[in-house]
């Protein structure tokens, strides 16, 4: 099994930015696709950034050119830089890992603010 950890959430103000970790622990040697996701109030939860093992991104239309997903494979650990924050990115981000199997393991989320 896979753990998923995060850290970085917190309070900003638009235009601000956050960096979000996400540790992975386990079985990490089948993990291929990490990302993240967010939920806010009343909406579903929604794909933000994806990134392979072979280091293939995807976006999600909202973000792209403001965030940046990456993956250190050294430390198992993937991150979300997050610039030019607006209020509506105001959510809980969740990281999410799949493994060879199709297995889809998620984090606990933190919650990020974006004040106007």
């Amino acid at each position: 099994q896979v753990q998923l950890v995060e850290s970085g959430g917190g309070l900003v103000q638009s235009g601000g930015s956050l960096r979000l970790s996400c540790a992975a622990s386990g079985l990490i040697f089948r993990i291929t696709t990490m990302g993240w996701y967010r939920q806010a109030p009343g909406k579903q939860r929604e794909l933000v950034a994806t990134i392979t093992s072979g280091g293939r991104l995807n976006y999600a239309d909202s973000v792209k050119g403001r965030f940046t997903i990456s993956r250190d494979n050294a430390k198992n650990t993937v991150y979300l830089q997050m610039n030019s924050l607006k209020p509506e990115d105001t959510a809980v981000y969740y990281c999410h890992s799949v493994d060879t199997f199709q297995n889809g393991v998620w984090g606990q989320g933190t919650q990020i603010t974006v004040s106007s």
